[in-house]
């Protein structure tokens, strides 16, 4: 029975009739969702709600979209917190969610056509909270450095403790919220700066990171018996990466990664898996 549960797909299939409040787009794995009591790997289509906690490991990455066309980045040992997701109120079209970012690098887009959607959308960075109106802002929390906000494009309101609140409205400005002192004043970002930044919470290519539509696959390893199978399956899971299981024939079971979007993608995931968890020469198909 535990095998047969293994085999049904674990991520949250979108509806035809209602469109996802926010979805997994791509991951560079290691990736985590904790939903109430489980702790389940992060995969591309899987739908978040309220409650939901992402998790990423090292050199990890992860892109959402949420229901109004905006994207949200992840950088690598992030750890981000949804709650306040919704796309009405009173009846009425109006996207709204809190975005709680305990640790690590975010970056949040609205695309052109989303800027036309109502939406109400707020931000937490350690002791700050942002205000976001149709805008592109990147900003991290940081375990022993500066706290940052980085105002790309647009415009936002800042409360950050017991400072006066505060609009941000002039393009490629940040605000730095040091550990144990006062804030620095806002200032211009140098463009090097802000492909710095930029780059912690891109997903970039060759990295192996797996996509909504990727029809690519990579073969971890055959397994003999269920038992056997079903303890590497859990041990691929529970380290952050969406193994599936393919039944073969003598009692045999193949463990694999789906929705790689390239060969090259692929490729690069397999290398990266070599030599993990008794996975020795991982190959590449569709």
């Amino acid at each position: 029975m535990k095998l047969i549960t293994a085999l049904i797909p674990l991520c949250l299939v979108t509806s035809a009739w209602a469109e996802p409040d926010m979805l997994v787009i791509g991951v560079k794995m290691p990736a985590w969702v904790e939903r109430g009591a489980q702790r389940l790997p992060l995969a591309p289509g899987m739908e978040l709600s309220n409650g939901d906690i992402l998790l990423t490991g090292q050199n990890s990455r992860v892109l959402l979209k949420a229901a109004d066309g905006s994207d949200i980045k992840l950088g690598e040992r992030a750890r981000l917190a949804l709650s306040g997701l919704a796309q009405k109120r009173d009846g009425q079209p109006l996207f709204s969610v809190a975005l709680n970012v305990l640790k690590g690098a975010f970056r949040f887009t609205t695309s052109a056509v989303a800027k036309l959607r109502g939406r109400e959308v707020m931000v937490k960075v350690a002791g700050a909270t942002i205000g976001i109106r149709g805008t592109d802002v990147w900003g991290k929390a940081a375990e022993t450095d500066k706290d940052v906000v980085c105002l790309i494009e647009g415009k936002i309101s800042v409360n950050y403790l017991d400072e006066p609140a505060f609009v941000m409205d002039e393009p490629l400005s940040f605000y730095k919220m040091p550990k144990n002192a006062a804030p620095a004043p806002v200032a211009k970002v140098d463009m090097e700066q802000l492909k710095k930044w930029a780059a912690e919470t891109e997903i970039a290519a060759g990295q192996g990171a797996v996509r909504t539509g990727g029809m690519w696959k990579v073969d971890l390893k055959t397994v003999e018996g269920e038992a056997a199978t079903l303890v590497a399956y859990d041990e691929l899971r529970a380290a952050g990466y969406d193994a599936r299981i393919l039944p073969l024939d003598s009692g045999k079971y193949r463990l694999y990664i789906m929705r790689l979007p390239s060969r090259d993608e692929a490729a690069a995931l397999a290398r990266e898996m070599t030599g993990k968890m008794g996975i020795d020469s991982p190959s590449v198909s569709r």
